[in-house]
């Protein structure tokens, strides 16, 4: 009797439990977008260091409005050489040190000129100002972060906004998980490169170039790509290769039971132990997965669409986990289902879908025809609804949960 088949969930955690991060590496600031961090980063001082002006103006005391003698300027990186008193006022570019003593910021067009600040009177110009609080207009040091703050935890993936938060830190170096790397194998007598003509049968390959651009999104570096011929030396041969130079290997096609399968006698062959194979899931049935040593090996469908949903599913969180986050991003959410969809009675469906939103939050709606060939539903996908197995079809107007693909 088959064994059950095991559901996403299910499939997925025997995925990760099985993941060992790799060795951390020493990574410059200007290469670190899109990698994960590998240590704590704390703020040795604060930010901003010093109190600054968050307007151009006039740096003053507090008080009632008056007219004030314009004694210095403090400009971006050149403070006001001396503090400031009673009846004076500094002018003070945004950003600039707020000087001694001062206790306001009024913006430049708040005053009005009493003298002009023409060469010769320069040392007597005058300004009115109106009435000002302590604080106004001014960024207090440390507002943003104080010195010893926990400002970034290990297993954050780096975008844009934290790249900028090191580099205001000082930090042109820091620790990060490294690129896992990545093989691709893709099976079947019948493929050949793009740019070759076809002969009688034969297809052009995408699943190569579709798992590798995957991988490459997902933060891996493909390190081998290759078509394996629908033989089991040749299938035995190309793995092996793969398993000395990987941290994790895919290979599409080939991992079901017919004559011309060679995938699983191989990768037995080679002593890389199968944790499962088989998932309730459509498209994406006969995902294998397995592990020898630390390497992991994924065995996806044939059929372009299977490749890409099971790879979004399974593989890419492993990768994500490989370069060090902790919780690899799921990107799940909630949306609303502008189509009926249709149950499968057995297996979990990952149904491509367009998603827009309205006035009531995230909207669905299948791309066309599902079909695990029609590789041209996943131009229009920008995430898969995930519909649970049942009779009957979900109909339009439910809630769905979806994974939003990145």
């Amino acid at each position: 009797m088959a064994e059950p088949l095991l559901d996403i969930e299910a499939a997925r955690e025997q995925v990760l439990a099985a993941v060992r991060p790799l060795t951390p590496e020493p990574v410059e600031l200007t290469a670190a977008l899109g990698r994960v961090l590998a240590e704590e980063v704390a703020s040795e001082g604060a930010l901003p260091p010093f109190d600054a002006s968050a307007m151009d103006g006039f740096a003053v005391l507090a008080g009632a409005a008056a007219e004030l003698e314009v004694v210095g300027e403090s400009r971006a990186g050149r403070p006001a050489d001396r503090a400031l008193r009673s009846g004076e006022a500094v002018r003070i570019s945004t950003g600039a040190v707020v000087p001694e003593d001062a206790e306001a910021v009024v913006p430049v067009e708040r005053t009005e000129s009493v003298d002009g600040p023409g060469p010769a009177q320069r040392g007597r110009e005058r300004v009115r100002v109106p009435e000002r609080s302590p604080g106004d207009h001014i960024r207090r040091a440390g507002e943003d972060v104080m010195a010893g703050e926990l400002v970034l935890s290990a297993g954050v993936r780096l975008g844009p906004a934290e790249v900028a938060v090191l580099a205001s830190l000082g930090r042109p170096q820091l620790l990060c998980g490294p690129r896992p790397r990545v093989a691709i194998l893709v099976t079947g007598d019948e493929l050949v490169e793009p740019g070759t003509p076809l002969g009688p049968g034969q297809v052009r390959d995408a699943n190569a170039f579709a798992l590798a651009a995957q991988a490459e999104r997902a933060g891996a570096r493909v390190v081998w790509r290759a078509l394996v011929p629908d033989d089991l030396e040749a299938t035995v041969a190309a793995l092996a290769e793969a398993l000395e130079i990987a941290d994790a290997v895919c290979v599409s096609g080939g991992v079901s039971v017919g004559p011309h399968d060679h995938v699983k006698p191989a990768l037995a062959h080679l002593r890389v132990g199968e944790r499962f194979w088989g998932v309730a899931l459509r498209p994406g049935k006969p995902t294998w997965f397995g592990l020898r040593d630390h390497t992991l090996v994924f065995g996806l469908p044939g059929n372009p669409v299977s490749a890409m949903v099971t790879f979004q599913l399974f593989a890419r969180p492993a990768l994500e986990r490989l370069a060090g986050a902790i919780e690899p991003a799921r990107a799940r959410t909630v949306a609303v289902l502008d189509e009926s969809v249709p149950r499968h009675l057995l297996r979990d469906q990952a149904v491509r879908c367009s998603v827009t939103v309205g006035p009531d939050g995230w909207h669905v709606r299948p791309t066309g025809p599902q079909g695990s060939h029609v590789l041209t539903s996943m131009l229009r996908a920008d995430a898969l609804a995930l519909v649970p197995a049942g009779e009957g079809e979900i109909p339009a107007g439910d809630r769905v949960d979806v994974e939003l693909l990145r």
